[in-house]
């Protein structure tokens, strides 16, 4: 089955230009979304992702929690904290810790029948032992389309800007992008599934770049 879903992202990626690769890697993304309604201007969203690859094997465990505030229809600002074990084919590896400040703005902009959201996220990250606080800036465009039914292709593309220099964070500037494309399924009026692609770009000075290519799927619930 991976040998399969390895021929096909290799295809979809074929004509992708661009400079040479260190490595490829294809992982596997599971992730659970999980959003309250409190009040008309309260929300609390829990976000849980396993991750793995064929290189890495189990690679990572990131659990969000976060609370928001809707000033106004389209806007909701965002405040939590990020607990994320990071492993190396399941064994822990190091302990990293966020803080992660967010704005969601919807609907900024229509064209056609594709309608444009943005989302800026900053972050602050330690990790256990290690001296030094990594900020990192986060941008998002994100786009979603009807397609038949009550099916949507929803598309997004988000940059990595680190704004500083630490012992894990080791360049500053631009440093890696995801582009990602998936089918969203509604089960009800509730519940929804997920399933894309995602291409993870990650930037390497002075040597080629390193490229993920990621199967993507999303369980999210809003009560």
């Amino acid at each position: 089955m991976r040998n399969k879903l390895a021929g096909l992202l290799a295809v979809l990626t074929a004509t992708v230009a661009g400079p040479a690769w260190a490595g490829e890697d294809i992982a596997y993304w599971q992730n659970l979304q999980v959003t309250i309604k409190a009040s008309d201007e309260i929300r609390v969203s829990s976000d849980t992702s396993l991750r793995s690859s064929d290189a890495r094997g189990f690679y990572q465990l990131q659990q969000v929690t976060m609370i928001g505030y809707k000033p106004s229809k389209k806007v909701t600002l965002w405040a939590g904290y990020v607990h994320t074990p990071q492993y190396s084919r399941g064994d822990f590896t190091v302990m990293e810790r966020r803080f992660r400040q967010q704005l969601n703005v919807d609907d900024v902009a229509k064209i056609g029948s594709l309608n444009l959201g943005l989302r800026v996220r900053t972050e602050q990250r330690w990790r256990d032992g290690i001296n030094g606080t990594g900020w990192r800036l986060r941008p998002s465009l994100r786009g979603s389309v009807p397609l038949t039914g009550k099916l949507r292709l929803n598309l997004a593309h988000e940059s990595f800007i680190n704004l500083n220099t630490t012992t894990f964070q080791r360049q500053a500037g631009y440093d890696r992008m995801r582009n990602s494309a998936g089918i969203a399924i509604p089960v009800n009026k509730a519940i929804g599934f997920e399933l894309g692609y995602l291409n993870q770009w990650s930037i390497v000075r002075n040597g080629p770049d390193n490229v993920d290519h990621i199967i993507n799927t999303t369980i999210s619930a809003s009560f």
